[in-house]
């Protein structure tokens, strides 16, 4: 499994009805492990984005899969980040020339 990074803020729309949030939460989170995912965690920031979650995927197809499929919702935008563990950081780097 690939790891990625959730950066979302509310859209208007989303901000209005934020109080129905969890279950939207629930909701997003029931249908990425669905489609083989799973949230590690999630959190409420403040400052730039409004929420920044940390899931894993089963590929790069499933991530984009499933920030459309919340996009298509629009209550919230995203930006996503692939991320790589430790050890891949590690062999990433010990591989360079």
């Amino acid at each position: 499994m690939s790891a990625y990074v959730l950066l979302a803020t509310w859209t208007d729309q989303g901000v209005r009805s934020v109080k129905d949030a969890p279950r939207r939460i629930d909701a997003a989170r029931k249908l990425l492990e669905e489609m083989g995912g799973q949230f590690q965690s999630l959190h409420m920031t403040m400052g730039a984005y409004d929420m920044v979650g940390i899931y894993d995927a089963p590929d790069d197809a499933v991530a984009a899969r499933f920030i459309l499929l919340l996009g298509q919702q629009g209550m919230v935008r995203t930006t996503s980040l692939k991320a790589f563990p430790e050890a891949a950081f590690r062999a990433i780097v010990s591989s360079l020339p």
